[in-house]
């Protein structure tokens, strides 16, 4: 995915450190992938998105994902089997990938954090604050 010349800041406004095509599992702790129709679409759609996805599941390194954002473990083959939670709209398409999908404010599977929609962004947090302490 492409940084876009108004996007090079995070909400924050903390710098984004690489474009996913540079982006590397290896340089940090933790992916947070956002959620959202559009980006969770957009990601699922990057082919670098999904092979940096599937690095961070092959280093066993913490996923967050929120809302629509599951859609790319599905893409990325890493939803197989595992417990999570997104955004309803997506459970047949995460089903379909095998995954075991509930309806729960926030889910944790081994290396895998999942929130349903901006309403669980408390427990969401949290559960990503205690993955990296």
């Amino acid at each position: 995915m492409r940084i876009r010349p108004h996007c090079r800041r995070a909400p924050t406004g903390h710098p984004i450190a690489h474009a996913s095509e540079r982006a590397s599992a290896g340089d940090y702790d933790a992916l947070v992938l956002p959620g959202g129709t559009l980006n969770a679409d957009a990601l699922r759609t990057d082919e670098h998105a999904v092979a940096l996805v599937q690095a961070f599941f092959d280093a066993d390194k913490p996923v967050a994902a929120i809302c629509h954002a599951p859609w790319i473990l599905a893409e990325a083959g890493v939803a197989r089997d595992r417990r999570l939670t997104s955004y309803t709209s997506t459970r047949v398409d995460l089903e379909n990938a095998g995954a075991r999908w509930v309806d729960e404010e926030v889910v944790i599977d081994g290396n895998l954090i999942t929130s349903r929609n901006p309403g669980d962004l408390d427990a969401f947090n949290a559960a990503i604050r205690s993955a990296l302490s």
